[in-house]
């Protein structure tokens, strides 16, 4: 089947990208792509020379992405998601459908390409988009249908992800360290934890945070870039040679 002319402008526009960073010697965002475009880029990307590709859609299993091209000599590791993250509330006494509060955003005035996945939750819902947008939105935005919402920015650690997978983990630790507890919780070494916190890549109910040494607490919500959360859940007491039993949940 011979490809569409949007199809067509698609493909010009990625190699036109692709060509752009490969020139700039930096990453170039594409805006959120439906997975059926992101095949079709993917294909030709493969094609370049020079250039290699991510995609972030702010959670795993998302559905719309954005997809990133850049020079393959740079350090991957060093890209940061471009996206920002809204969170809607409505005080409809009615159930909000995602075509509510899509048709609501789009009446701005916005693109379609600008937003990626929303979730939705009974009265509350949860947007990914490009972070360009955020004040925006944050701004403009006073009403889904006929009731009206408060708007406000939120971590990518706070979304409500469908189908979350958890494995509980129940253990004891000499302390309450925060490299202590996020060390079991993720499944790495101690030493490689301290390392991570001091580089502040983990934050504890969605702060950032620094100190390996720093003591959480039960209901404290740790999270790691690109790797879940995990909740202290409870502690459960101490045993005869003063360790200290905790109730982790691992949240994938």
């Amino acid at each position: 089947m011979d490809p569409t002319n949007e199809e067509k402008l698609l493909l010009t526009q990625i190699t036109e990208l692709a060509e752009r960073s490969l020139h700039e010697q930096q990453p170039l965002w594409t805006d959120f792509l439906d997975p059926s475009q992101l095949e079709q880029v993917k294909a030709v990307l493969a094609w370049n020379n020079g250039v290699r590709f991510r995609v972030f859609g702010g959670y795993s299993k998302a559905e719309r992405q954005r997809l990133v091209v850049y020079p393959d000599y740079y350090i991957a590791e060093a890209i940061e998601p471009a996206l920002g993250y809204l969170q809607i509330v409505s005080n409809s006494p009615e159930e909000l459908t995602h075509r509510d509060f899509l048709g609501s955003i789009l009446a701005l005035g916005l693109k379609r390409e600008k937003i990626g996945d929303l979730l939705v939750t009974g009265s509350v819902c949860q947007v990914i988009l490009v972070p360009e947008l955020v004040p925006f939105i944050l701004s403009h935005l006073e009403r889904v249908g006929n009731s009206r919402v408060k708007t406000a920015e939120i971590e990518p650690e706070q979304l409500n992800l469908p189908d979350i997978r958890e494995k509980e983990i129940r253990t004891t630790v000499a302390s309450l360290r925060l490299d202590a507890l996020a060390a079991l919780g993720f499944g790495e070494s101690r030493t490689k934890m301290a390392r991570e916190i001091r580089a502040e890549r983990l934050k504890v109910n969605w702060k950032p945070v620094k100190n390996p040494d720093q003591l959480v607490s039960p209901g404290d919500v740790i999270s790691m870039r690109g790797r879940g959360r995990v909740v202290f859940r409870e502690q459960t007491g101490t045993s005869k040679k003063g360790r200290l039993g905790v109730v982790l949940v691992r949240q994938l």
